[in-house]
């Protein structure tokens, strides 16, 4: 799939998300501090899949974007799915993009060269030896422990979420209290 935007996903695989608490958690958690876009597949179990995840994350903050429905066959798959229909994965950047701002996205511009960001970085989690280095995995298993987040976030997911959840300086100010 080519990336289309530049925001955190959180992959629901599928309707494995209805036993995955801490995903389920952090949904949540994420819901009340951006907000979140639900996009599934236009397909009954992508309605499905919607519509469990709209109660058991109580709606607030909830917006939903839906691609539309196309008939055929992804390329990684050896035959059509059972409704016919092409899933997310197979959508173009355009059509993505076009399903979020119907949803009421919003896309924020680029900071101009030389301005401070805020952003919490790569290098930042290797400093903070979270990433690269002997033991980092086990201190992002502790950290991440520590701030109730799915123990199976790879680092750059990780980065991610932590990106929407704190800015910079609220992290560092948090690693601190967590020593």
């Amino acid at each position: 799939m080519v990336q289309a935007v530049s925001a955190p996903v959180i992959e629901t695989s599928g309707f494995g998300i209805f036993s995955d608490k801490d995903k389920l958690a952090l949904l949540r958690r994420l819901a009340e501090k951006r907000g979140l876009i639900i996009l599934t597949d236009s397909d009954s179990a992508g309605f499905f899949i919607r519509g469990r995840l709209r109660g058991m994350l109580g709606g607030a903050n909830i917006r939903h974007a839906y691609i539309p429905d196309i008939g055929g066959r992804e390329r990684r798959k050896s035959s059509p799915s059972r409704e016919g229909k092409l899933g997310v994965e197979a959508m173009t950047p355009e059509v993505i993009i076009n399903a979020l701002l119907s949803a009421g996205a919003t896309f924020e511009e680029m900071p101009e060269r030389g301005e401070k960001e805020e952003k919490i970085t790569k290098a930042d989690m290797f400093e903070l030896g979270l990433s690269g280095g002997p033991g980092s995995a086990e201190k992002r298993r502790r950290l991440m422990g520590r701030i109730d987040l799915p123990e199976r976030l790879s680092a750059n997911g990780l980065l991610d979420v932590l990106n929407v959840l704190y800015t910079r300086e609220e992290f560092l100010m948090l690693l601190s209290s967590l020593s």
